[in-house]
């Protein structure tokens, strides 16, 4: 039986006697109903695009990333594209809705928000979990009060008919999925009709042909982690609820005054290797917007959540250790894409002293995900250093702050 208490705690974030009492208390009945061994590593990523974004996204995911595009999957209602690593990581999943007017639970997590609403079918939808047993595991955790889309919901949803969805948490608007795939076998989607299409493949071949010319395609790695902003109330019960519906564990949490936010952070208990299975970390401000005033602190994490809504804020994909041309591997693929006209917040920042070297994408016109890099040196094991991770967070907010101004603009 997996012991998902026996990991080290790192970080100097004091959490409440609430979070610290269940946190034992459900890691401990999650162990002993034998949810946790039979949940294992994230299989897949979904996210949600505006009609006729997707060609131009895959595009961007295949030049910044090292995924390839595999297959469409056609239904009704939605193109979904499937785009893979290998199968030791996980696949994205981008689907595109074909009509701007359909309306449904996701469009309505983006249109209360000022700038969500801009773009109302673009979002992170959530993560995909592979699981032993698919009925033991639902009625598991529906035991434990977790709410699924039934089966008619899901087809109307246009949903891979192979997986069983928890419905959008409260805290985080995300979903999670669970799917029964034995290890050895190939991930098959349960939806619509399969095609190659000769646009996306040729979009494809050309971003590979640009990382290879560029002599990147060799430096980077799987996604390292996944990080999603909340509110500062729902800090403690988001961190909570994912631990109840996935695997993970409790990392720690560190306080980063400077930008009046923390930053938390949860593993995998199967999957030592986040390029496997990737921690999910969650941002929130220290403090509720109400009181900014009287404080006269920054609140980027807070200001974000209130004009996009609860959601993933980027994504983090692995620099490969080493070096080209005298420079650290992540310098050398920032310089490559700045010349191929990709924009990024700042400047890369950390040191090898540090341990890590890290730089922020401007967000994806797209998705409206960041893209981050990470480069760890040697043995290093930790997500950031403070300083880092406030510069990150500031830089963030600035570019969200000029994103308010043009929607109030616009409005």
């Amino acid at each position: 039986m997996s012991a998902s208490l026996n990991f080290p705690r790192y970080g100097d974030k004091q959490n409440s006697a609430f979070f610290e009492e269940y946190l034992v208390k459900l890691l401990e009945e999650r162990d002993r109903v034998g949810l946790t061994d039979a949940i294992q590593q994230i299989d897949t990523l979904m996210i949600t695009v505006e009609p006729g974004n997707s060609l131009a996204y895959v595009r961007e995911l295949c030049l910044m990333t090292p995924y390839h595009y595999l297959v469409t999957l056609e239904s009704q209602d939605h193109f979904s594209h499937i785009l893979r690593i290998d199968m030791s990581a996980p696949d994205i999943l981008v689907r595109e809705v074909k009509d701007p007017n359909i309306r449904g639970i996701f469009r309505s997590l983006n249109e209360v928000y000022p700038i969500g609403a801009h773009k109302p079918n673009s979002r992170y939808m959530g993560e995909v979990f592979r699981v032993s047993n698919l009925h033991e595991v639902v009625e598991l955790q529906k035991a434990r009060e977790i709410r699924f889309f039934n089966q008619d919901q899901i087809r109307k949803l246009e949903l891979p008919g192979n997986m069983a969805v928890v419905k959008p948490s409260p805290y985080t608007h995300n979903i999670v999925g669970y799917w029964e795939r034995p290890e050895a076998d190939i991930r098959v989607y349960a939806l619509g009709w399969s095609s190659i299409r000769s646009d996306l493949q040729a979009a494809y071949l050309e971003a590979k042909e640009t990382q290879e010319m560029l002599g990147i395609d060799k430096l980077l790695l799987p996604i390292d982690h996944l990080a999603t902003r909340v509110y500062s109330q729902n800090r403690e019960a988001a961190i909570l609820e994912y631990l109840s519906l996935s695997s993970y564990y409790y990392w720690g949490s560190y306080d980063i005054s400077k930008q009046n936010s923390s930053t938390n952070v949860t593993k995998s208990v199967h999957c030592r290797n986040e390029l496997e299975s990737p921690a999910k970390v969650f941002t929130a401000a220290n403090h509720p917007y109400f009181v900014n005033h009287l404080l006269g602190l920054p609140s980027p994490t807070e200001q974000f959540v209130r004009n996009f809504g609860p959601r993933l804020h980027h994504i983090a994909v692995a620099v490969q250790d080493g070096e080209v041309e005298h420079q650290p591997n992540i310098d050398f693929v920032v310089d490559a894409l700045r010349h191929c006209g990709q924009d990024f917040l700042l400047d890369v920042i950390g040191s090898r002293e540090e341990g890590l070297k890290q730089i922020f994408s401007s967000a994806s016109e797209y998705s409206s995900l960041i893209i981050e890099y990470v480069q760890r040196f040697g043995d290093f094991q930790g997500f950031f250093t403070k300083d880092n991770v406030a510069e990150l967070t500031h830089a963030a907010g600035v570019e969200e702050s000029l994103q308010t101004l043009e929607a109030e603009a616009r409005s």
